[in-house]
């Protein structure tokens, strides 16, 4: 049984349910013609999520991200190192000595994994390199493109481990942005800001802001929907909440709103995967008709909101649309 049949006969009710009509609509919404932006918050990279959204990015099911820092460098991590990582199956009993016993072995601790500090200085050593690169020459690249090129270096692609499991490198390779906004609240965006403040950078114009990255991300979101045709506008996926799904989801009011472009399409399908209560108060976890009310989505934009675990979900959403 492949995974689309088991969803198809079994998952017909509650959040199953909506994990299902989730898929259904995006397949519809590719089929049409759109094109689709993803963003990730959490720690995706760290749960491999590469291993399968990079198909999906190969297979044409996705043409724009938008995450954090740290999902962006933690795939560069696990590129070059995860053989490295340590699993704690035991994570919830540490002590706080037992967190300390990890700090001092260079061991940085996501949930149930812990990412060696090493690969983080290998990658700070390149990035140093680029970004002074970018300095000299006047670029001011998205965080994105500087980690691209410095992975593109063949002293770098000798440590690769398993290609085919970095989201980030699918994405170099059919030429699908990524954005990163708040990409200071980062280990590479710490180390880019001690390195302007030791004076090896000499500004901080390198790296483009969250404010131009906006520019690019409205001016892409232009050029790709089809709504001018006759045919859907882009569609947006949102994988947790925070700064990821908010910073892109804000390009279509922001272009209708303060631009007067009133004639902008407002994004043709939606779905949000997260575990937010929205009564607690959390943007992350507003219902997908509220943001009707912040002219993001229409009336009649297919709607889901599926509250589960991502690690869980997106898996078989991507499996599901890949024919697995």
């Amino acid at each position: 049984m492949t995974v689309r049949e088991f969803i198809d006969h079994h998952y017909l009710h509650y959040n199953s349910r909506e994990l299902r009509r989730a898929a259904e609509g995006w397949e519809a919404h590719i089929q049409a013609g759109g094109k689709m932006l993803v963003s990730m918050a959490g720690a995706m990279s760290t749960a491999r999520i590469g291993r399968i959204l990079a198909r999906a990015i190969d297979a044409d099911l996705v043409h724009a991200v938008s995450c954090t820092g740290a999902n962006l460098e933690e795939d560069a991590f696990a590129l070059l190192s995860g053989s490295e990582y340590e699993e704690i199956p035991d994570w919830r009993a540490l002590r706080a000595e037992d967190e300390q016993a990890l700090y001092d072995r260079g061991m940085n601790r996501v949930t149930d994994s812990c990412i060696p500090e090493t690969v983080m200085r290998h990658i700070e050593a390149g990035l140093l390199e680029q970004w002074g690169e970018a300095s000299r020459s006047g670029a001011s690249l998205l965080p994105s493109e500087h980690m691209l090129a410095v992975l593109a270096r063949p002293d770098v692609q000798e440590h690769y481990e398993i290609a085919a499991d970095s989201w980030l490198l699918a994405a170099g390779r059919k030429g699908v942005p990524v954005f990163t906004p708040g990409w200071e609240d980062s280990t590479t965006g710490n180390m880019f800001a001690a390195a302007v403040w030791r004076d090896e950078l000499p500004h901080h114009r390198a790296v483009a802001p969250g404010t131009e990255q906006m520019v690019k991300l409205m001016r892409w979101y232009l050029a790709n929907n089809r709504a001018a045709e006759g045919g859907p506008s882009v569609g947006f996926f949102q994988i947790g909440g925070g700064i990821a799904g908010d910073f892109a989801i804000c390009a279509v009011p922001t272009m209708i709103q303060d631009l007067k472009m009133e004639d902008t399409p407002f994004w043709g399908y939606f779905a949000q995967v997260s575990d937010a209560v929205t009564s607690y108060g959390g943007y992350s976890g507003a219902v997908p008709n509220e943001k009707i009310t912040w002219g993001k989505l229409a009336v009649d934009t297919p709607k889901f909101m599926i509250e589960s675990d991502a690690t869980i979900v997106v898996p078989l959403i991507l499996a599901w649309l890949l024919g697995d």
